[in-house]
This record gives structure tokens, sequence and C-alpha cells, in this order.
């Protein structure tokens, strides 16, 4: 017995020599993580010092639309609700700051607030008769929500009818100003999404992507996470539309509730790499460069874009952040605990 209790005492130290060895690794991962993230805010904070109103601009629609790439994964990667009505939240962001800046000549600041406020009741209103239906029903009927939507507004007195407004607000602001502005938007939705992820939230979120009907098995209650989710995406979106028709400076319910941005999103998420983070980030980048070359080809953009997409698709089903990671293990915003 001498023997085998030696063996046994040898084994359980170099259990725990390897736990405390990969202990120290993760930790040091952590560390460079930290390290990185620090740096990489750092620059970004300090590049309208050294960069041209042209590269902000780019820059600025690269946060923006992460932040948008963001919020749809957060429920079409990880909830499973496959919208085409986000749309929505885009256009009352982008009003709620026409109304408080244009029409009632108050602070832009609080336009923000407004936006994110009206983009929840409306979600939370909407998810009523939304969340009866699932699957593809889901999803045509969030499209049929912003079609309805872009609809009143061409038909309301109040928000001008089909004319919009020329937001004057952005005339007064720099492209600095529209910069950090954009910049304090899309670092909000990361930190978000990652909070979230990292929360007992997150975990409900994971186990209903894997397998729902074992995730409610195991007492998650699928309605009340989904609609938590939907109603904070509303949210962030909402936000998002403010700071974006910010730096377009004007609004119209044609554009405001158009699908074409809801399409943008979903390439993002899909090229970039669905259920992750890096994912929308990769894909807004892509993306805004992308946009920007295919100005050269007005007539033919879309097609050109689609093209793109179903490439990327074909080569790469898991996005490119699917691609990077099947070559090489990279875990840029870990939300694994030990």
């Amino acid at each position: 017995m001498g023997i085998f209790d030696k063996i046994g005492r040898n084994i359980q130290e170099g259990v725990r020599e390897n736990s405390v060895e990969s202990l120290g690794r993760s930790a040091g991962r952590s560390k460079a993580r930290r390290i990185a993230a620090i740096i990489a805010v750092a620059f970004l904070l300090a590049l309208p010092l050294h960069a041209t109103d042209a590269v902000l601009n780019i820059v600025l629609l690269m946060f923006l639309y992460m932040s948008l790439g963001q919020m749809w994964n957060l429920l079409g990667g990880y909830a499973g609700l496959v919208s085409l009505g986000q749309q929505c939240f885009i256009g009352l962001g982008g009003y709620a700051l026409a109304m408080v800046s244009q029409v009632y000549k108050m602070p832009v600041i609080l336009a923000f607030g407004v936006a994110a406020v009206v983009s929840v009741l409306f979600a939370l209103v909407i998810s009523i008769p939304i969340f009866k239906m699932r699957g593809v029903y889901f999803t045509i009927g969030t499209w049929i929500v912003a079609e309805c939507l872009a609809l009143w507004f061409s038909t309301w007195a109040w928000v001008n009818y089909a004319k919009g407004y020329n937001i004057t607000a952005t005339y007064s602001l720099t492209a600095t100003h529209l910069y950090y502005v954009s910049f304090a938007v899309g670092l909000a939705s990361l930190i978000l999404v990652y909070v979230i992820l990292r929360s007992r939230l997150g975990l409900a979120l994971m186990a209903m992507r894997d397998n729902e009907s074992a995730a409610e098995v195991r007492g998650i209650e699928l309605y009340r996470t989904k609609l938590k989710l939907f109603l904070i995406s509303a949210c962030m979106t909402g936000v998002t539309g403010a700071a974006i028709y910010l730096q377009q400076s004007f609004i119209n319910p044609t554009n405001a509730f158009g699908i074409t941005w809801t399409v943008s999103m979903v390439f993002i998420v899909v090229i970039g790499g669905m259920g992750t983070i890096e994912g929308p980030i990769i894909g807004a980048v892509v993306y805004v460069l992308l946009r920007q070359w295919l100005y050269n080809f007005p007539g033919i953009s879309m097609m050109i874009l689609g093209i793109i997409a179903i490439a990327i698709i074909l080569l790469a089903p898991k996005g490119i952040m699917g691609l990077i990671t099947r070559r090489v293990k990279v875990d840029i915003f870990s939300v694994r605990r030990r």
C-alpha cells in the first residue's frame, strides 16, 4: 500500500503543478490582452492628432458599423433571433436626434438618451406579437414592422412627413467631435457585449446557442432571456442610429427605415464570423473599406458586394475569424471562466 500511496501523492502533486502552470499561462495571456487593449484604445484616442478628416471619417464609420454588427450578432449569433427589422431602431434613434436637436433645440447629448428610451419602449411593445413567432416567421415579422414604421413616418405630420429633416446641429461639430462620438458608441457596444457574455446571461446565451432544448431543461427561461437580449440590442442600436445621423446630418423615412441597414449588419457578421466578438470588428473594417472602393462602381456595387459575400461564405463558412482561428489559435476577447 505504501507504494500505491506514494504513486497517488506523486500524481496529485503533478496535477497541482500542471494546474498552477496552466493558471499562470492564462494569467499571462489575460495581462497581455489588457496591455494590448490599452495600447489600442490609446492609439485610437490619439488618432485625430495625426490623421486627416478623410481618414477619421472612414474610421468612425468602422466604429458605427461595428456597433450595429455587435448588436445584430448578439441576437442572431447568440440568441438565435434572426431579425431583418433592426432598422426600426436605427430610424427611431435618428428621428430622436432630429426631433430633440432640430425641432426642440435641445442639447444633442440628450438625444442619445431619448433614442435609447424610445427604442427600448418600442421593442417592448412589438415583442408581444413578434415573440409569438418562431424561425422564419420571426424574421419576416420584424421586417414587416420596419416597413410599417417607414410608411407611418412618411405620412406623419409631426415628423415632417416624408421630407425628413436637416440636422443642423452637425454643422457646429468638427470631424474630431464626430470621431469621438462614434468611438464612444463603438467602444460602449464592445464592452457591453463582452460584459454580457461574461455574465450569467452570457452563459445562458451560449447554452441556448448550442442546444435550446437542453438549455430549457437545465432551467434557462428562453423567453425572458431572449427578451432581455432584444431590449439590450434595441437600446444600443437606437443610440448607434443617433450617432449615424449625427454624422450624416439628414434623415428621412425611406433611408432611416430601409432594409439596407440590416443587410449591412448581416453582411458584417457573416463575413466576420457569427457568434464571436471579434467577427463584427473584422466584418465592419472589411465592409467599410469595400464600400469606399465600391463608390467607383455605382451601378453594380451591390452585385459586387453580393459576389464577395458568397465567395467568403463558400471559402470560410465560419467567417474570416473562423478561418483565422482554424489556422492560428487566437482568443482576443476571451469569455472563458477559470
